[in-house]
């Protein structure tokens, strides 16, 4: 990845700046007060917010923080596609992330610390989902630091292409998703309010398993669904995870270590299982037949959490299983296919980019 990246703009003047920032102002407007490409360099005024090194350049519309040491940073991967996720990790303390397209805001995430470990240095990284529905071309990622600047990294979302499908629902299922029903309200409330939880543990950083002995899948994640209901009625619908056909019964498992943040019975997705294996990533089995999973313990990579069933949202025995980054659905098989956060690439980029 490239060390420097277009240093951007910030909204305003950072309401806690200290008064020499303002009596640098004063000084500048009174002696000219057309001054469009005058530099400032206030870090003696502004030591007491602990501002490093920082070079304050006033346009006529904008201004301009720069940071020193420069911000360096990675993303894995570099051109990610939909419905996948990057990791970003810097040398600077940013506190949040956000995914822009066309110039409008699809995606946020926040940053969380890497501490250091066996003589590698600490480092800052976030999780960002790449929507299923994003355009794909050029994006860019906005890191925002504690006093609000920002710092833009380019990026391009490949193209992929989902395939489609239809569903006719049974009348059975059609009253679960169609008729009112304030359960199943307080039920998304509860499991939205899990997803948009961001932690600081990390409990899992290596690769995920499958979470059932078998590869084959009935249902992959992104198809475009159109449900038609018994009563005359349908609506449409993107399918968030990847659905396993087998037999009920079947054992399934953890597909990596964290804290199980749910585990019960829910109306749409039937027994249930919300695992949270790092700050913003949970993973989701649902239609189970039963679940052997406890709320707000611990469980490792493969420990048995449940038996595949039908119930809920469901036309037959499967697995539906799901991940989400900061409340965005991505797809399962990254998680299979990389290590969740490689330390030893994140850091070898970062810091090889310092020099």
């Amino acid at each position: 990845m490239k060390k420097h990246s277009k240093i951007l703009i910030i909204s305003g003047i950072i309401g806690f700046a200290a008064a020499g920032i303002i009596l640098a102002f004063l000084f500048i407007f009174s002696s000219n007060s057309k001054t469009t490409d005058e530099v400032i360099d206030v870090n003696k005024n502004i030591s007491s917010v602990q501002i490093q090194e920082q070079v304050h350049e006033v346009t006529e519309e904008k201004t301009v923080f720069a940071f020193n040491p420069p911000v360096a940073y990675t993303v894995i991967p570099e051109n990610p596609r939909r419905g996948e996720m990057v990791i970003i990790g810097v040398n600077t303390n940013e506190i949040e992330a956000l995914l822009i397209v066309n110039e409008r805001q699809i995606g946020k995430s926040k940053f969380f610390t890497i501490p250091a470990e066996g003589g590698n240095p600490e480092f800052r990284a976030a999780f960002l989902a790449i929507p299923a529905t994003a355009r794909a071309g050029s994006a860019s990622i906005h890191m925002i630091n504690e006093w609000g600047a920002f710092y833009e990294i380019p990026i391009t979302i490949a193209p992929r292409e989902f395939r489609s499908e239809t569903l006719h629902l049974n009348p059975t299922v059609t009253t679960l998703v169609t008729e009112p029903n304030p359960q199943r309200v307080r039920e998304a409330e509860i499991l939205w309010g899990i997803w948009s939880t961001t932690g600081n543990t990390i409990y899992h950083s290596g690769r995920h398993l499958l979470p059932v002995t078998t590869t084959r899948t009935t249902s992959p994640f992104g198809f475009r669904r159109t449900n038609i209901f018994s009563n005359g009625t349908s609506s449409s619908s993107i399918h968030a995870g990847i659905d396993y056909g087998l037999p009920t019964g079947t054992e399934v498992r953890s597909s990596g270590r964290g804290m199980v943040r749910l585990s019960r019975m829910r109306i749409l997705t039937g027994y249930s299982v919300v695992i949270e294996h790092a700050p913003g990533i949970y993973s989701m089995y649902y239609h189970l037949d039963s679940v052997s999973a406890v709320e707000n313990t611990i469980v490792e990579a493969g420990a048995l959490i449940g038996r595949v069933g039908s119930t809920g949202f469901s036309t037959g025995p499967h697995l539906h299983w799901e991940f989400r980054v900061s409340g965005e659905y991505v797809d399962p098989d990254i998680f299979v296919n990389r290590a969740l956060i490689d330390k030893n690439l994140i850091i070898s980029r970062i810091f090889s980019n310092e020099d």
